[in-house]
């Protein structure tokens, strides 16, 4: 390769990457206004292309990190050919233009990567986001069924304590009623040993009276036996 040849050359590939370079540039900024737009706020849905939020942003950063790389792959042939120029002075000068290049192409490259570690962690904090709220509405589901079995659970108590309060009501009414049952039994059996006592006794007076009727019937007899054989005892006396 012939040095004038090699010079051209050399310059056609500088040229080719300060295109590349503005370019990128311009995708750079193009992207963080995309970044920074309302309409790329989804980043729970977007692909994490390029590290950027939306569809266009990913675009976007993809065509830079290919801008990137191809400028890099310019500056990798550029520092080649430099080192294969004789002159010195021609040499030290195309090694400052490739050195500024790969410096420049590098600061752009970090400003990319920090943007997508910037729209990473914006995804991760907007996916982070959602599952708190995710699981926040999850609780709040949980505790507002806790409630309800609670409510529920405090309902059937209720119920339970007032059909117990019925239930003793019930019981103490049938005592009440047993005992005035009771009552009454008592009642009609003192009534009954009464009349039992007063039979009892009518008896006996009716035994008596019978007893001395008896009695007083075998003492008439014997007072009649005893005048008829004074009479007889007369007569006879008289007939003597």
């Amino acid at each position: 390769m012939d040095f004038s040849g090699g010079g051209a050359t050399l310059s056609e590939m500088y040229q080719s990457a300060r295109r590349l370079l503005l370019s990128a540039r311009d995708g750079v900024a193009r992207v963080e206004r995309l970044a920074s737009a309302p309409t790329s706020s989804s980043y729970s849905s977007a692909p994490l292309v390029g590290g950027g939020g939306g569809a266009g942003d990913s675009a976007a950063a993809e065509e830079v990190r290919r801008e990137v790389a191809q400028i890099q792959g310019l500056c990798a042939q550029m520092d080649r050919l430099w080192r294969s120029i004789p002159a010195k002075g021609q040499r030290d000068l195309w090694k400052r233009k490739v050195e500024q290049l790969s410096e420049e192409v590098d600061s752009l490259k970090e400003t990319l990567d920090r943007h997508s570690l910037r729209q990473k962690k914006r995804v991760l904090e907007a996916k982070e986001r959602a599952e708190l709220f995710e699981r926040a509405n999850g609780e709040s589901s949980h505790v507002l069924r806790i409630f309800d079995d609670e409510a529920q659970a405090m309902q059937s108590a209720r119920s339970s304590s007032r059909m117990l309060d019925e239930a003793y009501e019930t019981g103490v009414a049938i005592l009440h009623k047993y005992a005035d049952q009771r009552d009454r039994l008592k009642s009609a059996q003192r009534k009954a040993l009464d009349i039992l006592n007063t039979v009892g006794l009518s008896n006996s007076v009716l035994k008596l009276i019978e007893r001395r009727h008896r009695v007083d019937k075998w003492i008439a007899y014997a007072d009649i036996y005893c005048t008829c054989t004074e009479k007889t005892d007369s007569v006879t006396v008289c007939g003597f």
